[in-house]
């Protein structure tokens, strides 16, 4: 009698180790196909370089698939986050009515969703609404830009996210003005600057991604680069408008700040220092787009 007492004890025991615990977050890194130059736009070697910080995290596990959109049928089974890091626009990966339909129904589970770089642009009436939902903002084509400056980010806001990030300057074709929600209803500003008021266009004209009159009466505002947002179905997400140089990889507050959301939109715990992580020369060299000339 002793004896089954004891072994229903720790049987109580370590069910309650396991469901403290629970199996590992599952972070998805879907890598865009090759574009650009060299060095930028390195979509699958910059997820390689994340997968390799966030293997590191007990607790995480991550998998990338690269070259666009997965064609395994069961990619997202079990996924906690997913994070797309691939060219926008109407060649984004997952602007296809079927592959909306799938994002949206794990974003009713509570999936978390992160955007990096040009995958942050979709067309306003094809994936618009629903990123605006999903991640509480977007590159809207006509009313957002995409300069290439140096971002000085001397203000963190306090955050998960921002957990062991210091302050930092670098230069990135960090697109900015946004669409976002209504009032920024549910959106956190993460990383802001003052742009430099030429990247703000003439003023007068009205281009895709150039400049408008609403942007450039913002003259020596700030803009947010980074943002996230908590959503009513549990879920969260975010956007970060940097990515174009691989070389930024290498910076230690801008790699720390993407790892620690990958981790808040999985929903675990980002630790306190927020995520340890090293980047060799090696490391960025490694996986790198072969470029057509």
């Amino acid at each position: 009698m002793l004896g089954r007492v004891r072994f229903f004890l720790w049987f109580g025991i370590i069910a309650l180790v396991c469901a403290a615990f629970g199996a590992d977050k599952k972070i998805v890194l879907i890598a865009g196909r090759p574009s650009h130059g060299p060095g930028d736009h390195e979509f699958r070697a910059g997820c390689l370089v994340l997968q390799k910080c966030l293997n590191e995290v007990p607790g995480i596990t991550s998998v990338v698939y690269s070259n666009g959109w997965p064609q395994e049928a069961n990619a997202f089974d079990g996924a906690a986050a997913i994070f797309i890091y691939a060219d926008g626009g109407g060649g984004h990966p997952a602007i296809k009515p079927e592959r909306l339909k799938l994002l949206g129904e794990l974003m009713s589970k509570g999936v978390g969703l992160g955007l990096g770089h040009y995958a942050v642009e979709v067309p306003s009436d094809k994936g618009g609404p629903e990123f605006l939902d999903w991640t509480g903002g977007y590159f809207e084509a006509y009313w957002s830009v995409n300069p290439h400056w140096d971002a000085d980010f001397t203000n963190l806001p306090s955050h998960p996210i921002t957990r062991g990030v210091k302050p930092f300057k670098i230069r990135d074709e960090w697109y900015y003005h946004m669409r976002f929600r209504e009032g920024m209803k549910g959106v956190t500003p993460i990383l802001t600057a003052v742009p430099p008021d030429q990247t703000r266009g003439k003023g007068g004209e009205r281009s895709s991604h150039g400049g408008n009159p609403d942007v450039f009466a913002r003259k020596g505002m700030p803009e947010h680069v980074m943002w996230v947002t908590e959503r009513a179905d549990g879920g969260r997400g975010f956007g970060f408008t940097g990515g174009h140089y691989h070389r930024n990889w290498s910076d230690e507050s801008f790699r720390r700040v993407i790892l620690n959301a990958l981790l808040w939109i999985a929903k675990f715990e980002v630790p306190t220092n927020g995520v340890e992580s090293k980047v060799s020369p090696e490391d960025l060299k490694a996986n790198l787009d072969v470029k057509k000339k």
